[in-house]
């Protein structure tokens, strides 16, 4: 084992070899090689990376507007420069095709232009004369040491939605990246320092459970931003919160798309096969539910055509369809698969036995698609995570749209139409955080920001964008009043001042 190269800790500007005796595998999905081992961080590193964040905070929340923004003006260039690299880092160790981890890292790369412009994003507010000779103001200023937990499905895109903001606003940050795929994230961190991100800004724990409970828990962490599972998400909030930090975790879906008869049929199943098989499935934004309505239902047989197109394969040889991120990801979806027949679902296409020559052993599952689901049972109620799309009908679209708000989930739905009125009904109407209209993954650019709803978020303000600046920083209201000598009246004041 000695050989396989180790993913250091970042602390304090400096990448450390930890002195956990517990470690594991960084596995690449389509072959079982193992790239690297990881360590799951002790105590006592995830104490040290708080403490120096929180020493470099006394300086770097009086950086300079402009010398922030300037690191990620850098930074955005050395990302361009290193798309490749980072893309092949990235589908060794997640196993999603080359393209779509450039797509990965494109999509974070957009956070971190966004930062650049934080001059202009952080401004507050000032009012003159609010009562007499008094005048107040607002200012947005950072909050301390933050900390962010990322998932393996982004592992470039999710860290940079959250540490490039905090530390544009003026935080320090300690991420934890997932231990499955921690690579490409260490990778851009390399490139966040060659940027001039200064020593203890920007720090890099690995871990599991323990290293997770130790962020909730730490004292002088005052904000955690997580993407991630419902069942972790829901845990970190609760201890997060009781521990009195801001908390925003963008967690679980079922996100549904309403194919009305009147859509543009080819278009319509273009986007939904590649919405629901992208990434294998491996989205938190991915269409797994596809209600179709009226005439639409005769669409199946065509959707299934489409679906066979796939090529499914190793990331790097760039077929459409990669493998599943571990062996445990392809046994619970075979498991579901099998529990979709077994409760009564027609099974259109099954992706189970796919094979793919000379990667006998890859976490690979075929584009799988049923029809005829319900509520009640596995495949609707729970995230697969895998490319298995689920089909129900309706008669009429606001049928459609009851179904879609009795599901729990809010983080992203569709329609696909070309009425305007329904596109419109529809948006009105329905209950979920992120619409797209035609568009199969709507989530927003950095301008806006990431608005999933209902139990698909914890916390009120989303990743990245504007609300970020508001979960970043904390608004200081400054009411002010200078008096001139002569107009002091000597006169004291114990009741409410009306002007």
């Amino acid at each position: 084992m000695s050989h396989l190269p180790t993913v250091k800790l970042l602390i304090n500007g400096e990448f450390v070899e930890s002195t956990t005796s517990e470690w594991r595998d960084v596995i690449n999905p389509a072959t079982q090689e193992v790239l690297a081992r990881v360590p799951m961080a002790t105590a006592a590193e995830v104490d040290a990376a708080v403490a120096a964040g929180k020493a470099a905070f006394k300086s770097w929340k009086k950086t300079p507007i402009g010398t922030r923004a300037r690191i990620f003006l850098k930074l955005q260039q050395l990302i361009r420069e290193h798309m490749k690299e980072l893309a092949a880092i990235l589908t060794a160790e997640q196993g999603k095709t080359l393209a779509d981890a450039e797509g990965d890292v494109f999509r974070g790369l957009e956070v971190v232009e966004h930062a650049a412009s934080i001059g202009s994003l952080q401004l507050g507010e000032y009012a003159e004369n609010v009562a007499g000779g008094v005048d107040t103001y607002s200012v947005m200023q950072p909050l301390g040491v933050c900390a962010g937990i990322t998932p393996f499905n982004f592992p470039a895109m999710i860290p940079l939605w959250m540490f490039p903001m905090a530390i544009a606003t003026g935080n320090t940050f300690v991420l934890k990246p997932s231990e499955q795929d921690p690579m490409v994230t260490m990778r851009l961190v390399e490139l966040a320092l060659e940027a001039g991100v200064p020593p203890g800004v920007l720090n890099v724990v690995h871990g599991g459970p323990e290293v997770v409970n130790a962020i909730c828990d730490h004292p002088d962490i005052k904000a955690i931003s997580f993407v991630g599972s419902s069942k972790v998400g829901t845990h970190v909030y609760n201890r997060a919160s009781l521990a009195g930090k801001r908390v925003q975790c963008m967690m679980g879906a079922k996100n549904h798309a309403i194919v009305l008869p009147d859509a543009n049929k080819e278009q319509a199943l273009n986007q939904l096969t590649g919405a629901a098989f992208g990434a294998a499935g491996q989205r938190c934004m991915a269409l797994t539910v596809a209600v179709l309505v009226g005439d639409a239902q005769a669409w199946i047989p065509e959707l299934v055509a489409k679906a066979k197109t796939l090529q499914v394969g190793p990331g790097n040889t760039n077929p459409d369809i990669g493998p599943l991120i571990s062996c445990a990801a392809k046994d619970r979806v075979a498991t579901l698969i099998a529990k979709g027949v077994e409760q009564g679902a027609t099974l259109e296409l099954d992706g189970r036995s796919v094979s793919v020559a000379g990667f006998e052993h890859g976490n690979f599952v075929g584009p799988t698609i049923f029809s005829g689901v319900k509520p009640g049972m596995a495949i609707y109620d729970q995230e697969i995570f895998g490319p298995v799309l689920c089909l129900m009908a309706a008669d009429s679209l606001d049928e459609a749209i009851a179904i879609i708000n009795a599901n729990p989930n809010g983080n992203g739905t569709a329609i696909f139409t070309q009425s305007g009125a329904a596109a419109r009904h529809f948006q009105e109407e329905i209950d979920v955080g992120q619409v797209g209209i035609n568009v199969p993954i709507p989530v927003p650019v950095p301008l806006f920001s990431f608005t999933g709803s209902r139990a698909s978020k914890l916390g009120d303000l989303g990743p990245y964008g504007k609300q970020v600046v508001l979960f970043y920083t904390q608004t200081k209201t400054v009411t002010s009043r200078w008096f001139d000598d002569e107009a002091s009246s000597g006169k004291v004041h114990t009741t409410i001042q009306l002007k």
